[in-house]
């Protein structure tokens, strides 16, 4: 973030006399819309190989656009939008999950997040916002006399100081937190204040409600036609970032009765509330391009259509359904009986072809729709083999508008401007991920050859810690010859380690206090054996339990820890949503046949936060312990990723729900 005391017309000024003794038919540098796509995957829309979706007017843009076959992005939103605006890879810019809506911490170096003795490896901490002192895209704009803005999700800050407006947009529209749509929902009204602190619990933006049930993306389709109207007659940047296709499972229930009675073949797309969401996003992306032509300036705007990550294939399963309809007092109690009753039980998309999806380091996670408009500069309906990642777009619309780099910012990204302008290919070009959480861990594609190095083993999902794929012979990942090809595994690490040094990253680095036997004193597969809910119930969550309170005093009891006192307990933890809240340990010893009436008893405080917390709390036992409670808040619970009782002497019973971290 700069500041910014006012626009500077000089460049613009400059630049369009450069412009006009170059080329007399451009009498201004172009205007860019970067459409951004939530969660769209690679086959999402006919042009892409969709049977069943309907995406006319991406299927017409595709016809005037240069169509990207082997365009990457990371495989989750937070580090996409940041690398997208700041030309960084992840592990230099540090937003490696979407945490974007999570409590800001101070700026720091890179730290490695908490880890239990049954993580192998310790990984990196992501941050949860944009670094205050990058140069975003949008600033570069700016501070050449365009006019920004900034439409729709952001998810690179929770709080105001870490808003679009403090990285060059003039104009937003926008709320926080904002994972999903506003208000996590697609329909009017949102509910969103317009001020206050962000939280679970207060939306807060500029966002004002429209009619009742207005879908929020064809808000954003309108105020973009507004914002394009008013600045046609100059050079302007906008952002129009959809909430679509990002939970909520929610559409217009016309298009999905639409697309429920449409024929669909079972090794195709199939689902009829996912398709009625991205016919919404394709009709006001239409919308758009419509108003373009209908001004006249269609020929002098730049538009790229990109997607954050890849499709979302993990979602909305039988075990999500039925929590969501245990609760009909809850916000997506509707509309998650309207998605089965249409859908059934099936995952949003499909990424025909791919292995994986959101979330995930394979093909169907990165793999991403991108298309770039630019009319009598790149050739329409072409389509291009280069591999482009998401940090390549920053240098290619510098260069596209010409436009110098920013003095005192790192670029890592690599233009692909005369791919579109002048035809150029380049197949062999390099593209890495860096997502080493919940079974990930990077990955870097060269060429035809793509590796992946993990730091968790999950032998249910993939062998060991290393894999390897020749993508021209297998694109959809089904063959590891990391074990038959060691040299060219040798080889692609070094591209790794070349990587975290350029960046200057902090890679992951083994656990000094690994032990990977260790667990909860039992020999029960279930990892909450030994854990008794009392007026709550456990639900099982990724990498964690979460407790939820179904009485005024719950608690998780246990008879498995015997240990001398005192006793000191450690928890991984957080409040359920985020809330802050009061827990308590009480105990028995092997002395006492009951609980006493009073006394025994310590207090520990949940902080508000998204985050996972060390909480540590001195259990002042007098002798050997028989039977712990430990009471979690009872408003809403309490989300466990661990629980380590250790005694004086360093023996300890512990539950470690963090396998998939």
């Amino acid at each position: 973030m700069r500041l910014h005391h006012a626009l500077l017309l000089l460049p613009i000024v400059g630049l369009a006399c450069l412009s006009s003794e170059a080329n007399d038919e451009r009498e201004r540098p172009p205007s860019i819309i970067l459409f951004l796509v939530d969660d769209m995957g690679w086959t999402d829309g006919g042009v892409f190989g969709s049977d069943y979706y309907e995406t006319p007017n991406i299927d017409t843009f595709a016809k005037q656009a240069m169509r990207f076959t082997n365009a990457y992005a990371h495989p989750l939103c937070s580090p996409s939008r940041a690398s997208i605006l700041t030309g960084q890879e992840e592990s230099r810019h540090g937003i490696l999950s979407a945490h974007g809506h999570q409590e800001p911490e101070p700026w720091g170096a890179q730290v490695y997040q908490p880890a239990t003795s049954r993580n192998e490896y310790l990984l990196t901490k992501s941050r949860t916002y944009l670094n205050p002192d990058a140069t975003t895209l949008a600033e570069v704009f700016l501070d050449a006399g365009y006019r920004t803005a900034h439409m729709g999700k952001w998810h690179l800050g929770l709080t105001q100081e870490h808003w679009p407006d403090q990285h060059g947009f003039e104009v937003t529209f926008h709320s926080a937190p904002d994972p999903g749509p506003p208000g996590s929902t697609y329909f009017s009204p949102h509910g969103i204040h317009p001020d206050g602190k962000p939280g679970a619990t207060r939306r807060v933006g500029n966002i004002v409600d429209g009619p009742e049930g207005e879908h929020i993306d064809d808000r954003l389709g309108t105020e973009a036609i507004k914002y394009i109207t008013e600045h046609r007659d100059e050079p302007f940047y906008l952002n129009l970032w959809m909430y679509d296709c990002h939970g909520p499972w929610e559409a217009k229930l016309d298009l999905i009765q639409k697309f429920a009675k449409k024929d669909s073949q079972p090794d195709g797309h199939t689902n009829p509330v996912y398709a009625a969401m991205l016919k919404t996003m394709d009709d006001n992306f239409g919308r758009v391009m419509k108003a373009l032509d209908e001004l006249g300036i269609a020929e002098d705007t730049i538009v790229v259509f990109f997607s954050d990550n890849g499709g979302n294939t993990h979602s909305m399963g039988a075990s999500e359904q039925k929590r969501k309809v245990a609760n009909p007092k809850g916000k997506t109690y509707g509309s998650t009986k309207i998605y089965n009753d249409y859908a059934g039980v099936q995952y949003p998309t499909k990424n025909l072809g791919l292995r994986g999806g959101k979330g995930k380091l394979y093909e169907g996670g990165e793999r991403v729709p991108l298309m770039v408009r630019w009319p009598k500069h790149a050739p329409a309906g072409s389509v291009s083999e280069t591999i482009v990642n998401n940090i390549d777009l920053y240098p290619t619309l510098l260069e596209l508008t010409g436009q110098a780099e920013p003095d005192n910012h790192v670029i890592d990204g690599k233009s692909f401007a005369k791919v579109l302008t002048e035809g150029e290919e380049g197949t062999c070009r390099t593209s890495v991920s860096y997502f080493p959480y919940h079974g990930g861990g990077i990955s870097v594609r060269d060429g035809d050859w793509k590796l992946i190095r993990r730091y968790t083993r999950r032998p249910d999902s993939y062998d060991g810690l290393v894999e390897l794929f020749n993508l021209k012979d297998d694109l959809g990942e089904s063959q590891n010859l990391a074990g038959e090809m060691p040299d060219k595994v040798a080889e692609l690490d070094k591209l790794i380690e070349a990587h975290f040094e350029h960046t200057g990253g902090l890679p992951p680095k083994p656990n000094p206090d690994f032990q990977p036997h260790l667990g909860a004193s039992t020999k029960s597969g279930s990892p909450t054996h030994g854990l008794v809910p009392k007026q709550s119930r456990i639900e099982s969550i990724d990498g964690a339990i979460r407790v939820i309170a179904q009485g005024k005093n719950p608690f998780l009891g246990t008879a498995q820890v015997k240990l001398d006192g005192p006793i000191t307990l450690h928890l991984q933890a957080r409040g359920v949503y985020g809330k802050s809240g009061t827990g308590r340990v009480q105990w028995r010893t092997q002395e006492q046949t009951e609980f006493p009436a009073t006394g025994q008893t310590v207090d520990f405080k949940v902080p508000e936060s998204t985050t996972w917390q060390d909480i540590t709390v001195q259990v002042p036992v007098e002798g050997r312990s028989q039977l712990l409670r430990l009471y979690v808040p009872a408003t809403d619970g309490l989300e466990i990723r661990a629980i380590r009782w250790t005694a004086q002497g360093g023996k300890r019973v512990q539950w470690d729900f963090s396998t998939d971290q």
